[in-house]
């Protein structure tokens, strides 16, 4: 099937490792032309020279902070710089601190805003005028399955990630008629963040973080752990020109493991 991305300009934002590195990646396979993001210079450096090798894209990488109040309208100023223009935006970002409501400061729930929430209105308020140039473009918001159905010891997640749904539903209806605006919902996936949410959830009920790990494949119909790429996937097929009568959409991949009706 043909995506329609060839020479599309994406911009993908926390893509040093883990799934937004596995889009960023499957993005360049579909031969768009993508920058991609992260904090640490070098991390996303290397992220962009492994993509390049993978699959002979053109990756750029730009080093910045989408949780600064400034660092969102720069991002996405260098990347339309460097492509021309935008028509595909992915906002991701590292997930806040693990904890029940008693483990969290009030420090770390407005950390957690800027983190979580308020990262993905701006990058979209800066985004805005370029992706409604363009001959259709796609947001798409990595957020987590915790929108859907909390999760025991991810309070700030299970308290943000629906208010990114809220913004994106409510920019699905005025963004543009040929811009879409979608979340994707990854559940237990096997990435760098899920082992540390392991070790977390492991110290809190004095386990191990192999046994906090059986309890998670045992909730998903398969009994095994998502793989990024296959999030990837989902997500890359809403960031192309055959989705383009998906709209508002909260789209969970996670394997079946939860159990919300819609």
């Amino acid at each position: 099937m043909d995506l329609g991305l060839q020479g599309k300009r994406a911009l993908v934002t926390g893509a040093s490792a883990g799934i937004g590195y596995a889009v960023a990646r499957s993005l360049a396979r579909e031969g768009a032309r993508t920058a991609i993001v992260s904090r640490d210079e070098g991390r996303i450096g290397a992220a962009a020279e492994r993509i390049r090798a993978e699959t002979g894209g053109e990756v750029l990488p730009i080093a910045g902070d989408v949780a600064s109040s400034d660092g969102p309208v720069r991002l996405v100023q260098d990347a339309v710089t460097a492509l021309g223009g935008l028509d595909v935006l992915v906002t991701n970002a590292g997930g806040p601190p693990s904890g029940n409501f008693d483990d969290v400061t009030a420090e770390q729930f407005g950390t957690a805003v800027d983190l979580t929430f308020r990262s993905v209105e701006r990058l979209v308020r800066a985004a805005l005028p370029h992706l409604r140039a363009a001959d259709w473009a796609r947001v798409v918001c990595l957020t987590s399955i915790t929108a859907k159905e909390p999760h025991d010891g991810l309070v700030l997640s299970n308290a943000l990630r629906p208010a990114v749904h809220g913004l994106a539903k409510s920019l699905s209806r005025v963004a543009g008629p040929a811009v879409t605006v979608n979340c994707v919902c990854p559940g237990f996936t096997d990435t760098e963040r899920l082992r540390d949410l392991a070790a977390a959830a492991a110290g809190r009920k004095d386990t191990t973080p192999e046994a906090v790990y059986g309890g998670w494949k045992a909730n998903i119909p398969r009994g095994e752990l998502g793989r990024p790429e296959e999030i990837a996937d989902a997500v890359v097929f809403l960031c192309s020109e055959r989705a383009s009568f998906i709209n508002g959409v909260s789209l969970a991949v996670d394997g079946g493991e939860s159990h919300p009706l819609l």
